[in-house]
């Protein structure tokens, strides 16, 4: 009893800190990227670095940098095996943006002409040579609503629709504290703190992964319908539901607040 009630006393009001920071965003617009991480602190032989360590970026004194300056680090990426899961994956993904990862932040310690040393203050994942820094800009941390009100059947919203693309570490599946993508942005009327509900068809063929076509209503040696039943003609299936935590004009990173089973790359997700 008494864990149950420390964890309903603790349960988090909104998103962490680093959930917020870490969560990596989508863009179709270029990030500035003139101000970049060159080396560090035992470079002879060490590629990466994180909390604690020293880093150097290419801009100094005759540039504006003062101690104290704090950065944000960020790195343009795309999935390494580049092996898609559903057919539009690739399409969407190109007209989402490009995908930017956080590395962490840093903090200016010392400042040279033309380069700065700087502390790395917080990890999301490693920092390396070419990095882009960004000057630090706070983000929103939306509040989370009451998890008790997920609608299992909840009815079509009507509000625009589209799909989970792609998730953070690139993973096809995803469930509650996951933070994924979708390609729906601020061009469509979303902002930081709108709830996505994700849901799926039974039947839908969108899918690379091995399928079996007309699973959902008949199967040879399980019992079959009298009628069929085509993806549209079945209730959808309601997954869960996520709370956008970073947006731009064609995307949204949403962090998933509840599951009730896997979520694919490739399920739908509608504005609540």
């Amino acid at each position: 009893m008494g864990a149950g009630i420390c964890s309903a006393q603790t349960a988090p009001s909104q998103p962490g800190y680093s959930t917020v920071y870490c969560s990596g965003f989508v863009s179709d617009q270029k990030v500035p990227d003139a101000t970049r991480l060159v080396s560090g602190e035992q470079s002879n032989d060490k590629i990466t670095f994180a909390r604690g360590d020293y880093v150097h970026i290419n801009r100094g004194l005759e540039k504006g940098v003062r101690v104290g300056d704090r950065y944000s680090v960020v790195r343009p990426e795309a999935d390494p095996t580049d092996v898609p899961w559903f057919k539009w994956q690739a399409k969407l993904m190109k007209a989402m943006g490009t995908h930017y990862l956080d590395a962490g932040q840093i903090r200016v310690v010392n400042v040279q002409p033309k380069i700065a040393i700087a502390e790395v203050i917080m990890s999301c994942d490693y920092m390396q040579r070419g990095d882009i820094v960004l000057p630090f800009q706070e983000r929103p941390e939306p509040a989370f609503k009451d998890p008790g009100t997920f609608d299992h059947f909840a009815p079509v919203s009507g509000k625009p629709v589209a799909m989970v693309v792609q998730s953070r570490d690139y993973q096809q599946s995803a469930g509650q504290g996951n933070t994924v993508y979708v390609n729906l942005g601020t061009e469509k009327g979303v902002k930081v703190g709108d709830y996505f509900r994700i849901f799926r068809y039974q039947g839908s063929m969108a899918e690379y992964a091995p399928q079996t076509k007309d699973y959902q209503d008949r199967l040879y040696g399980f019992g079959s319908s009298p009628g069929r039943y085509n993806w549209n003609d079945l209730p959808r299936e309601v997954l869960g539901e996520g709370i956008v935590i970073n947006v731009s004009r064609n995307a949204s990173t949403m962090f998933i607040t509840y599951s009730s089973i896997d979520i694919y790359t490739g399920d739908y997700i509608e504005i609540e």
